[in-house]
């Protein structure tokens, strides 16, 4: 198989998982009723940049533009990278390998009226940044976070390398 089918795949590949990804943390919040902290909320803009980019990438491996797709797919690689860092971080905090941020916590927006600002406080769930929700066999959502972005780096860096190795061979044989 070509190296630049092989790099279209892998790029297919990293939208599908990043999408089943973010996918599922807004499953988890709307359907399971898991309240995001801050940081699992910005450990999901590296989805929100990446999986665009990465779109990006494919439809300008189509267009037959290479060298701008493999640097879409550099960036997407350094995006995700970010998020698993981001999703390292936290799962660090959870463990108590090191401090959390101190001002990290959850809830909803202001009450309209101070009536409704004892209901209001009554009815909000503080998440911490610090104490993991939910484990699934010892990773939380920030551990597991960490894992599918680490992949979808690797993944782009993979497609990267196809596209840039099938790139020269073309440029060889003219």
């Amino acid at each position: 198989m070509k190296s630049e089918t092989m790099a279209r795949y892998a790029t297919g590949l990293l939208l599908l998982g990043g999408l089943a990804a973010i996918a599922t943390a807004w499953g988890f919040q709307l359907v399971g009723g898991f309240v995001p902290c801050k940081l699992c909320l910005e450990q999901r803009i590296p989805y929100y940049a990446g999986l665009p980019l990465a779109a990006l990438a494919l439809l300008l491996m189509v267009r037959g533009r290479t060298s701008l797709a493999v640097l879409a797919l550099l960036l997407v690689a350094a995006v995700f990278a970010y998020g698993a860092g981001l999703g390292i971080y936290q799962a660090g905090a959870e463990w108590a390998f090191w401090d959390g941020p101190n001002d990290c916590g959850g809830g909803s927006a202001a009450p309209s009226s101070a009536a409704d600002m004892l209901k209001t406080l009554q009815a909000t769930r503080i998440v911490s940044c610090t104490e993991a929700s939910w484990r699934l066999m010892g990773l939380s959502f920030a551990g597991w976070n960490a894992v599918a972005s680490a992949g979808l780096a690797v993944l782009a860096l993979l497609a990267a390398l196809l596209l840039k190795r099938g790139g020269n061979k073309a440029s060889v044989k003219a």
